[in-house]
């Protein structure tokens, strides 16, 4: 690429919420998490292979009746945010934690394929904790 001879328009995002093209057939609900999957598009979170974490959907999205990135969905990708567990402790806290669903997550051992959303800030019970999240 050339250098600049005159200005040009340029965006400028604080990096903590970001928008990411939707895969197609796909509706993201607001506050759910989100994955990147193996062809660049954003899906509702799941322990799937090869899938990639991006962060919580800051809006509903959807693309059910779209192709590939007819629309995209607004992320967080820094927070605390509070989502299901699977039977996690108080002595968990602090502990790295993974997607198993668009709304649950857990530990390494309870994932199949250790897709990492963040770390566990703080205990409400069995099945809900809060979740740290940095993308960033």
């Amino acid at each position: 690429m050339a250098a600049l001879t005159e200005d040009r328009r340029l965006e400028k995002y604080d990096g903590d919420e970001l928008p990411y093209k939707v895969a197609a057939n796909t509706t993201i609900y607001a506050n759910s998490l989100v994955c990147l999957n193996t062809s660049g598009y954003a899906v509702p979170a799941a322990d799937t292979e090869n899938y990639k974490f991006l962060g919580v959907a800051t809006e509903y999205v959807d693309n059910s009746a779209g192709a590939n990135g007819d629309k995209s969905v607004r992320v967080w990708r820094k927070g605390v945010f509070e989502f299901g567990a699977s039977a996690l402790g108080i002595t968990n806290l602090g502990d790295n934690v993974h997607v198993l669903d668009d709304q649950t997550v857990g530990t390494a051992a309870q994932a199949t394929n250790d897709i990492a959303c963040g770390k566990i800030a703080g205990f409400r019970s069995a099945t809900s904790v809060l979740v740290d999240i940095d993308m960033r």
